[in-house]
């Protein structure tokens, strides 16, 4: 059980910061923050946990079982993340490639405090055990500053594949889709740096000053680290309501307004980002389908141009309603890997990327989010991140985009750099 305290904020902003500075003593931290985005689908302005009283941690292996029995034993908040690689569990696929990262394929935890922040209004959730300790906290938080110690250490940061062998592995993906074997492939590559000493909440917070997302993440498990400036949701669950607003396609910001406009228009034109959308939200069409009511499937917003601080989007809303007989859980793992970050038919093109690819990809192009105790949820596509073991002082960031027919390997080369920008200017 939990005590519920509101407290009124006179700076939301300032008092966001004092938060996540005053959280970095606990082992497990998620701090999600929609950066006062205008949304449609949003519970909180921002939402932290800290200190886990129970957790779940375990490789892919029976995961979404192992993860559907302790969200229904446990009933209370739980925050963590779902890496990419349970797709093992989903389908019979494989991950060898390298990982330097080595996190976990599952992690979530009951967390023994928790903070959510919409407008002025701040509601403070402890477990009934450690509810005497509140005011303390409070007055505590209210007390930090930011006191940054800057990185140490040169980073060097690498790109895993160089760009010849990207064309020509995005050639060899053309030659699939022109054979028929696939319509669309999300191919990612890895910038990485060994020796590297970062403070990753400084690097956090220049990241997101930087991109501003709607679905940014802190994330601490110890020594593990994701500094996530997403702007994509992969799955929301309201009641019998799920949601999911993929994102395909992306245009560069200017400064100048009529040229920025100009790129906006463009993208809402472009015919190979629509099909893109189009074909990804089909995908995400047909994995809901797979738990929903009948005829409960909507696309209610297609192709539809958002604008972020660093990019323009084409991002796509489909809605459909859970059927009883199915668990949250269950409609998670029905669609798991999300579209965007696959491709159609998913499972030839798992199996194409895991060949062509050079990374396991890990936390990255998997999900972070919470379960609320009366099983709703909300989480996010791990893009636009960073990722840091802190222990062998490994450090990480992946790009990829959709190849299709109408792809120009040069072309899709150029959209990696220009999505890599906010990470290599954050690390540099």
């Amino acid at each position: 059980m939990r005590t519920s305290i509101i407290k009124n904020i006179a700076n939301p902003i300032r008092f966001k910061e004092e938060l996540l500075i005053w959280s970095q003593q606990f082992r497990e931290v998620v701090f999600l923050d929609s950066n006062d985005y205008p949304q449609r689908y949003s519970s909180f302005d921002c939402i932290l946990a800290v200190d886990a009283l129970t957790s779940i941690k375990t490789d892919y292996h029976n995961a979404f079982e192992d993860l559907k029995q302790y969200q229904q034993t446990t009933k209370d908040w739980l925050f963590g993340y779902l890496s990419f690689d349970l797709k093992n569990d989903v389908e019979h696929l494989q991950s060898n490639n390298f990982d330097g990262l080595g996190f976990p394929d599952l992690f979530f935890f009951q967390p023994k405090k928790v903070f959510s922040l919409k407008g002025n209004q701040l509601e403070i959730q402890y477990l009934n055990m450690c509810d005497d300790e509140v005011e303390d906290d409070f007055k505590e938080i209210q007390l930090q500053i930011a006191d940054f110690i800057f990185q140490t250490s040169e980073i060097d940061i690498k790109q895993r594949i160089s760009k010849e062998k990207y064309l020509d592995k995005v050639s060899k993906i053309l030659d699939h889709i022109h054979r028929g074997d696939i319509y669309e492939a999300n191919f990612c590559m890895e910038f990485f740096a060994t020796n590297a000493v970062i403070n990753p909440l400084e690097k956090y917070l220049r990241l997101n000053e930087i991109s501003k997302a709607p679905q940014a993440v802190y994330f601490k498990n110890n020594h593990q680290f994701l500094l996530s400036a997403s702007p994509e949701r992969y799955l929301r669950k309201e009641g019998e309501m799920l949601i999911s607003q993929p994102i395909k396609g992306t245009a560069k910001r200017f400064q100048d307004p009529i040229e920025d406009e100009k790129s906006k228009n463009d993208l809402a034109s472009d015919p190979k980002e629509r099909s893109e959308n189009i074909m990804v939200s089909d995908l995400v069409r047909n994995d809901l389908s797979r738990t929903a009511q009948k005829g409960s499937v909507n696309v209610t917003e297609l192709c539809t141009i958002y604008s972020f601080e660093q990019v323009h989007q084409m991002i796509s809303t489909i809605a459909s309603k859970l059927d009883s007989q199915y668990t949250a859980v269950d409609a998670i793992k029905a669609t798991f890997p999300m579209g965007s970050m696959t491709g159609m038919p998913k499972i030839s093109v798992l199996k194409i990327i895991e060949a062509l690819e050079e990374t396991k990809r890990g936390l990255y192009s998997g999900a972070v989010g919470y379960f609320t105790p009366n099983g709703d949820f909300d989480f996010n596509v791990v893009i636009r991140s960073i990722l840091y073991n802190q222990e062998n002082k490994y450090v990480s960031f992946s790009v990829g985009s959709a190849i299709t027919s109408k792809s120009i390997p040069e072309k899709e080369y150029e959209e990696c750099l220009l999505k890599a920008n906010a990470m290599r200017e954050v690390l540099s």
